[in-house]
This record gives C-alpha cells, structure tokens and sequence, in this order.
C-alpha cells in the first residue's frame, strides 16, 4: 500500500472515532477515486446502507462532466436521503481533505436540505 493511501487510512480511523451514525441521524460517507465520487448515508447501528449516489449514475454520468459532477452526486444522495425520511446526518469525510470535490458534494447535499 503507498504512503499517501495510509496517510488517508490513518486519518480515516482518526475520524470514525467519533462520527456514528445511527437511524435517527445516519453517517453520510464520501469516497473519492482518481475518476469517481461516491456518496452513501450509512446506518452503523443497523448496519444498512439507507441511500447512495456516485458519478456512475446514468442520470449524473449523461448531463455532466467534469467539476459539476460533486454537486450533482451530492444533490442526488441528499434527494433519496429525503425520500427516505432522514433530514439530518453526520459528515464523514474519508480522510480526505475538506475542500474541492469533497466540499463541493457537501455544499451541494446543503443545499438540497440535508442538515450536518
């Protein structure tokens, strides 16, 4: 494993030390690949994921490109955390930083009504 993949590992670990999620307020969790962004809000009680999103939706893949994809992936997640009856989660990051794309899905899920 590289050394920038651990880095974010440890940081990961770090976080999720204090970020539960439970059914009343589940965990929204951010992955980033080199390509993709995938979003899912995660009850760790339960052990169920209740809603997902990711840039490989047919419906986000189509329309955008590019640096809109986040906010698109974050709309989306948001909407069917909505539909399921959740208004409020807890952000987890992933270890990445809080700034470009992951900033860009949080801000997005924001807008749409997801309070964290």
């Amino acid at each position: 494993m590289n050394r920038v993949r651990q880095q974010r590992l440890r940081r990961h670990r770090r976080v999720r030390k204090k970020v539960h999620g439970s059914s009343e307020r589940p965990r929204l969790v951010v992955f980033r690949s080199n390509k993709h962004l995938y979003a899912q809000v995660v009850d760790d009680l339960g052990g169920r994921t209740l809603a997902a999103a990711s840039s490989l939706d047919p419906s986000i893949r189509e329309k955008t490109k590019g640096n809109e994809q986040p906010a698109e992936v974050g709309k989306l997640v948001a909407q069917r955390a909505k539909e399921k009856g959740i208004k409020s989660v807890v952000f987890d990051r992933g270890g990445y930083m809080f700034h470009g794309r992951v900033k860009a899905l949080a801000d997005a899920a924001r807008q749409e009504g997801l309070e964290f």
